[in-house]
């Protein structure tokens, strides 16, 4: 299995540290409000490299945080007359509630923030003594870029390039630190702002080191796989790797992986720009296994890009997969011993779909290529349908159960979500059938005209009327 990195921008065969187990990180959302659909790309291809993982037999521990305590959060709870608890609090439940309809699995671990502090001290405290950062004067406590040798190795940047386009630090208001490119560590409380005591002052934690001190909790001081988003690498994913590597003295972690920027309509996702959208906002619109399929059909390196057009595309090609995991459910069910009209398959339908295993196997093993993967689905989808009247009862389940672990891998349900419909869909077939059998035909065709209006396809089979989303 080869996974591209990030730190020395290659692809690299995959070797834990603990033979048959992962030890991952994600870097979850800032939780101010509902989380939008940038937020929901990473949870999504990770969830997915997770769940390959696990298919491979690997025991994966994953931590993803939610950062609880931020200037956005205390600027909501001030809007609102809340506190900063009472809006994380809040919106950790709504992200749950999107990620359980994205089909995202909870993380091993869920730690957040303000449940961390202490970790958080005693890094600081164990930093400021091995001279990677100091306090000053006010009590914010700084970290020493120059102190760390290797810093700007996982954005490839040189730090001579990154001094020369610094403002005076007076100018910023940050006259207790010794060079422009340090960063925070630990804050001094403001005025109605939540804050915790510390050996410098009563204060709080800087974003960075909420990190790395909840990997080396959770997960150990070195791990295996670190991920989040490309807008991620710099400064935040760097500044951990220099405390983390400062603090513990071992490399912090093998692999970094990042997946590309989300576009909408070809521009960046901006609230000014008016194409800022919520996971919450799309569901109105989507199934929002729509939305995680149209995800996972590009490369997670690669940018994509968001459009009404595009995601209308995706629900077509997923509808496509669950109209042939619906029939082979069916024929499952139906309890025949051979194909329609004494039709027989006479192969071994697993053994003649292995190639397809083979390839979305070899999809995953190359860095994840979910693209790839699904290609190598839809060549199943077409076995399926070419041969479904020749199925027997035990072929077709046989087919359906590993098409279910396929898509399982992606996170995609082989069970349609059924919405909540203003008629009802078995009630008008049923009358259909009726105006049929009494040779009301055109009461017949007026209802299936009228579901079809609805977006319901109907199909008079040999087993009976079947329907489908359109």
């Amino acid at each position: 299995m080869k996974i591209f990195n990030t730190l020395t921008r290659s692809k690299e065969e995959f070797d834990p540290i603990e033979p048959g187990k992962v030890r991952m990180y994600v870097c979850g959302p800032t939780v101010y409000n509902f989380i939008h659909i940038g937020n929901a790309r990473p949870m999504i291809v990770f969830d997915t490299v997770r769940r390959y993982f696990e298919y491979r037999g690997y025991e994966v521990n994953y931590v993803s945080n939610f950062t609880d305590v931020d200037d956005k959060i205390i600027k909501k709870a001030i809007e609102e007359g809340s506190t900063s608890e009472q809006v994380a609090a809040r919106f950790i439940d709504e992200c749950k509630k999107d990620m359980e309809a994205l089909n995202v699995r909870p993380a091993t671990t869920h730690p957040m923030a303000t449940n961390e502090i202490s970790g958080m001290i005693e890094m600081i405290s164990t930093l400021i003594e091995k001279d990677h950062a100091y306090a000053a004067e006010d009590g914010t406590v700084y970290f020493s870029v120059k102190s760390d040798p290797d810093y700007g190795k996982l954005s490839h940047k040189n730090i001579d390039d990154l001094e020369g386009g610094h403002r005076d630090i007076k100018v910023t208001g940050e006259e207790g630190k010794r060079d422009y490119l340090d960063f925070v560590l630990w804050k001094p409380k403001k005025e109605g702002e939540p804050y915790w005591e510390s050996p410098w002052c009563d204060g709080r934690p800087g974003w960075h080191i909420e990190c790395s001190v909840m990997a080396k909790k959770y997960l150990g001081d070195e791990i295996d796989i670190h991920a989040g988003g490309e807008d991620l690498i710099f400064p935040h994913h760097e500044n951990e790797i220099a405390q983390s590597e400062g603090a513990n003295g071992v490399q912090f972690s093998r692999y970094w992986m990042h997946n590309g920027f989300l576009n909408i309509d070809n521009k960046k996702m901006s609230k000014s720009l008016g194409n800022f959208f919520t996971v919450r906002e799309i569901s109105e619109k989507y199934d929002l296994q729509v939305l995680r399929f149209f995800m996972l059909s590009a490369h997670y390196r690669s940018p994509l890009n968001f459009s009404a057009d595009l995601m209308e595309s995706a629900r077509n090609s997923l509808d496509r997969i669950l109209t042939c995991a619906g029939q082979l459910r069916d024929i499952a069910a139906s309890g025949r011993t051979e194909g329609l009209d004494g039709a027989k398959y006479e192969g071994d339908v697993l053994a003649d779909t292995s190639g397809f295993v083979t390839k979305y196997e070899e999809a995953m093993d190359d860095d994840f290529n979910t693209a790839d993967a699904i290609s190598s689905i839809f060549e199943f989808v077409r076995f399926a349908n070419q041969h479904a009247n020749e199925l027997s009862s035990d072929q077709a389940g046989a087919l359906y159960d590993r098409l279910k672990t396929l898509s399982d891998v992606l996170g995609v349900i082989l069970e349609r979500q059924e919405e909540e419909l203003d008629f009802d869909i078995d009630a008008l077939i049923a009358e259909r059938q009726q105006a049929k059998k009494e040779k009301n035909f055109a009461r017949a065709d007026e209802i299936r005209d009228e579901l079809l209006e609805k977006g319901i396809r109907l199909k008079d089979t040999r087993e009976g009327v079947k329907w489908e989303r359109v």
